[in-house]
Order: C-alpha cells, then sequence, then structure tokens
C-alpha cells in the first residue's frame, strides 16, 4: 500500500485544478477540501470526486470564473446565487462570512442556492470549533433523487447530509456527517460498480423490497432513509427539513426543475461566548464527551467513541506517516497527471 505525504498530495491536487482554469485560492480550496475528505476516512466524497470535478470544469457544468449573487442580506442572514461556481470554494467562503457575523451577534446564517457539489461536510467543522465556534451545515441537491418517502416508491430527494462541530473542554472538537438515509449514491455507485453488496438492506428495489443488493440502484431502485424497516418515516422527516433549510430558505429547488449535479447549502455559526460564555460550553460538552468515553462496553466489545473521533485519530495517523488511497484512486491520479503534465505526488517516507 503506497501512502502519499499529504502536503504534496494536496499541492498536485490543487496543481491540477489549476490547470483546470481555476485561480489559486479556489484551486487550494477544492484540494484541500477534498483530500479532507480522505483524511477524514470519507473516501467515497473526498479525492473520489477530483476526476468528476474536473470533468464538470472542462464541460462548463462547473463554473471556474465569477463571483455569487447576493439574493438578500441582513445583520446576521444572507442568501447567495452560487451560480454553479466551486462547491469548496463556497461553502468555505460562507463558513468564513459567517464566523465574523456570529463573533458580533452570536449566530449568523449563509444559505446557497445553485452552489455546484459541495463534497464531503465532515471536511468544514473541525477549523470552525477548533476557533470555538460551533457549525451546523446541510446539503441537498435539488437537481437529482435517490431517496424515496416513507411507504414510497420514488425518489424524491437525495441523501442530503447534516455535519456539525463544536468544541469541548481540553480535548479534540465533536465532529458528526450524518445522511438522512442508510448510504449515499456514491457508495451506491461504487459498490454496484465493484458487483458488491451492503451489510445490510440499505435500499429497497422497484418494488419496495428491502436489498442489501447495490446493482438496485441502476434499475428503479431507491435508497431507504434512516429507520427503515419500521421507523423510515424518522429518517425522512429529516430529509424534508433538510430541504427546508436548503432549498426552500434560498427559494429554488425541486420546483424549478433544475438540471445538473449541484448542491443547495445551509451554513450556520453560532458563537458560544456569546450565549452562555465558552468556557461553559466547553465545560459542559466536554462532561457529555468523557460520559461517552467512560460508558461501559458489552464484554469483547470495543467503547463507545465520540462522533469524529475514528476520523480525527485516521487524519493524524495518516499526516505523520502518508495518507493510504482506495485503490480506485492512484490510477485515476496517475491518468490525470499525465494528461495535464503535471508530477505525481511524492510517496511518504517509509
Amino acid at each position: 500500500m503506497m501512502r502519499y505525504d499529504v502536503v504534496d498530495l494536496t499541492a498536485v491536487v490543487a496543481a491540477l485544478f489549476r490547470h483546470a482554469g481555476l485561480v489559486e485560492d479556489r484551486a487550494r480550496s477544492m484540494a484541500e477540501v477534498l483530500v479532507e475528505g480522505d483524511l477524514l476516512g470519507h473516501d467515497t466524497h473526498g479525492l473520489a470526486l477530483l476526476g468528476p470535478y474536473l470533468d464538470a470544469l472542462a464541460s462548463g457544468d462547473m463554473a471556474a470564473d465569477g463571483l455569487p449573487g447576493l439574493v438578500a442580506s441582513t445583520p446576521v442572514t444572507e442568501t447567495w446565487d452560487g451560480r454553479k461556481l466551486p462547491g469548496p470554494w463556497l461553502v468555505r467562503r460562507a463558513i468564513a462570512a459567517a464566523q465574523a457575523r456570529a463573533a458580533t451577534f452570536g449566530l449568523a446564517a449563509v444559505v446557497i442556492r445553485r452552489s455546484h457539489h459541495i463534497a464531503c461536510l465532515a471536511a468544514y467543522p473541525e477549523a470552525v470549533a477548533r476557533a470555538g465556534q460551533v457549525l451546523i451545515l446541510a446539503s441537498s441537491d435539488p437537481g437529482t433523487a435517490s431517496v424515496a418517502p416513507a411507504g414510497g416508491l420514488a425518489a424524491v430527494m437525495t441523501p442530503n447530509p447534516l455535519a456539525a462541530g463544536w468544541p469541548t473542554a481540553g480535548g479534540p472538537p465533536v465532529i458528526l456527517d450524518v445522511s438522512m438515509s442508510y448510504t449515499t449514491n456514491g457508495m451506491t455507485n461504487r459498490l454496484r460498480a465493484a458487483g458488491a453488496r451492503f451489510p445490510h438492506p440499505f435500499l429497497q428495489d422497484a418494488a419496495g423490497r428491502p436489498t442489501d443488493d447495490a446493482a438496485v440502484f441502476a434499475e428503479g431502485g431507491t435508497l431507504l432513509p434512516l429507520g427503515a424497516p419500521g421507523a423510515a418515516h424518522k429518517g425522512f422527516a429529516l430529509g424534508l427539513l433538510i430541504e427546508m433549510l436548503t432549498s426552500a430558505l434560498g427559494g429554488q429547488g425541486r420546483a424549478d426543475a433544475p438540471t445538473g449535479w449541484g448542491a443547495a447549502v445551509f451554513v450556520l455559526v453560532l458563537d458560544p461566548s456569546r450565549f452562555g460564555g465558552i468556557d461553559a460550553f466547553a465545560r459542559e460538552a466536554g462532561w457529555l464527551a468523557e460520559a461517552v468515553r467512560a460508558n461501559p462496553a458489552p464484554e469483547g466489545q470495543p467503547p463507545p467513541r465520540l462522533p469524529g473521533e475514528r476520523g480525527l485519530a485516521r487524519k493524524a495517523a495518516a499526516l505523520a506517516g502518508g495518507l493510504v488511497l482506495h485503490p480506485s484512486l492512484p490510477p485515476m491520479l496517475a491518468a490525470r497527471c499525465a494528461a495535464a503534465g503535471i508530477a505525481l505526488p511524492t510517496p511518504a517516507p517509509g
């Protein structure tokens, strides 16, 4: 297993985006967010998106130039027209704007409509949490659908992930990234291409029968909401909540029948120093974190862990000793580098 130096890998990915037409800050944001996805273990939404993103830039589906349009603004909220600009760059820009306003007002939100795809949502919260603030981030894609409502057969929405991050006292931040369906389009397509199956029935076929067979996704099947069987209404209700926070608040969504690959995005930053105080917040969050870690586990089972704990440990190990990529990624990276005349990233020492 080849390990890649993370700094060099990020530089090479940024060079590929510059070659595709992005200016430096946009190319760097794209590279950092994609690599971060792999660092945290979300390898269907990290560098696996590099090829599709480069192709989207080449076709014009992702816009390389321009700025988001301002649709509406108040002291604590803004709505942007993303104009199909690079999603990770847009989201980072929105988070920075919300952080600055939250430091004054306690909270601030930015909703983006017509963004391009925003990659792995778990890639965004850590920096905000380590700055002593709270990030809540949600995304949907009104141009496609893969999840049916509880009791239904036809897809009406996407997995609609929700991510969040917040600081704790004396420990790593809590970072969560949860889709409102059991699995994602990316993972389903990967397993379908490999002829593999899920460990549990995460989909239903065209007749509504639960299945672990990823192949049904291309045959009229849909992803099951969280809670299925028996409580699919709960996961689907949460999915509807994400639709409201993203497309409905942004004023553009499925009712407009958009086409192409994209995202509607909700960004909310909270500043605990403007509520009960950052020390009190960190104390309470830290107490809960320790209560989870100290919780007894069944005999022979690993102890409970906090959301994001395993991903942050994986990231730390990769930063120290190199990042092992999913087997599908090195050939893709080699082909893209060869086509652009860019040297491959350096293997990590040892």
